[in-house]
């Protein structure tokens, strides 16, 4: 992480996975867990470029929302979101400022048989991503702010070895030049600043034209509405990924709201 200026919220949650790193097995023992899972499915793979898709979101709680799903049951949403035929589920595995839990992955692989699963954490060191693989996770979360373009470069490696394809997020053009340099092929837009947890769309509207075309863009946060969805897929944005939106919704309302942000076009 080296000389990277992080935002005061995430430098507490990168203190706390630092935290957490400690407690976790070794290198050798966890690469041994993770080469051993049968193959990856292909996240990257799951977006085709001109179609609306969508990555559906696990998430009871953030920082900005506090509890989003007071009945907060993962597999229903699961269920529901492989019912809806999403391109991808992001399930959040951070405990203390998300509410989530590593666990929820396994416990909805089943119910997402053929749908890619990215971990959604803030991944600060090779174990984390071993442990994703282990856990049974397709793919997982790279946020430039918190990484030097190298770790982005190893990391985005480390995966690829185990058959997963990173999502780097950014937020300034700053962080968004560095993942594009850094190789990765999945490109995600949070519309949120993260030293004040506010959301401008114009964000991801302004950051997608620095885009190469051979990448897959994904714009996150602030998608509230299917106003929103049309207005960054209107930008060029090849998925969005929602979560606060969908989980206010439930199980039972997500498979028209994912129909209806998809316009109709899948």
């Amino acid at each position: 992480m080296g000389n990277v200026h992080i935002p005061d919220v995430l430098q507490r949650i990168v203190t706390t996975k630092k935290e957490e790193l400690r407690a976790m097995p070794g290198i050798a023992e966890l690469k041994k867990m993770a080469m051993a899972v049968p193959g990856a499915l292909d996240f990257a793979g799951a977006f085709r470029k001109g179609k609306r898709s969508v990555i559906a979101e696990i998430k009871k709680a953030s920082p900005s929302a506090g509890i989003i799903a007071e009945d907060f049951n993962p597999v229903s949403m699961a269920q529901a979101y492989a019912a809806a035929d999403v391109n991808a589920v992001s399930i959040l595995t951070d405990v203390q400022y998300f509410k989530g839990s590593p666990s929820y992955i396994p416990e909805c692989r089943f119910s997402l048989r053929n749908i890619p699963i990215l971990r959604k954490d803030f991944i600060i060191a090779p174990e984390q991503i071993y442990e994703a693989r282990m856990l049974g996770a397709d793919s997982f979360l790279l946020i430039a702010a918190i990484l030097e373009k190298e770790e982005i470069v190893d990391f985005l490696g480390i995966g690829r070895e185990l058959g997963m394809e990173a999502m780097v997020e950014s937020h300034t053009e700053e962080e968004l030049e560095k993942s594009i340099s850094a190789g990765a092929r999945v490109l995600g837009v949070n519309s949120r600043n993260l030293h004040d947890f506010t959301v401008d769309l114009s964000v991801a509207e302004n950051l997608v034209r620095m885009m190469p075309p051979d990448r897959i863009s994904v714009a996150e946060s602030g998608i509230r509405s299917t106003a929103d969805s049309d207005r960054v897929f209107g930008a060029g944005f090849d998925a969005v990924l929602v979560g606060e939106f969908l989980m206010r919704g439930g199980p039972g309302a997500v498979g028209v709201m994912i129909k209806t942000m998809r316009g109709g076009t899948e």
